[in-house]
């Protein structure tokens, strides 16, 4: 089985990708987000094209724990995904941003190179946390 990461934001979603059998999250691309629609269809392509089997979407829960905003569109946007008709898990993404940013400097990239690679690469780093935590 193939797992799909999302890193949602506002203005991007990033994607990240793992299998069952190496059990590695790799970066995979950025989408620009067009509206719930569009996404929905851009995502759906993905999920097909890789033969997705489970959706990891990344909730941004603040420091102490609790739900923001963004936690809560995050949540609103993984119950949109159930017209994928594929499990959606949700999983604590807090630091991944940062995470993701510190593997790309390491890596050599420069801020304005990490610029379309950081939101992938916090998708690999929740999708990777994910798998760490014993997940199918």
């Amino acid at each position: 089985m193939r797992y799909l990461g999302l890193d949602l934001g506002r203005a991007t979603i990033g994607l990240a990708v793992a299998d069952d059998v190496l059990r590695t999250a790799r970066p995979l691309r950025t989408l620009r987000r067009r509206g719930d629609e569009a996404d929905l269809a851009a995502l759906r392509q993905v999920v097909d094209e890789y033969e997705v089997g489970r959706l990891v979407v990344g909730l941004p829960l603040n420091m102490d724990g609790t739900q923001g905003p963004s936690a809560r569109m995050a949540r609103a946007f993984a119950d949109r995904l159930g017209a994928l008709a594929l499990p959606v898990e949700l999983f604590d993404e807090r630091l991944s941003t940062f995470e993701a940013v510190s593997r790309l400097r390491e890596r050599g990239f420069s801020s304005r190179a990490m610029r379309d690679k950081v939101d992938a690469e916090a998708a690999a780093v929740i999708l990777q946390g994910w798998l760490d935590r014993g997940t199918p």
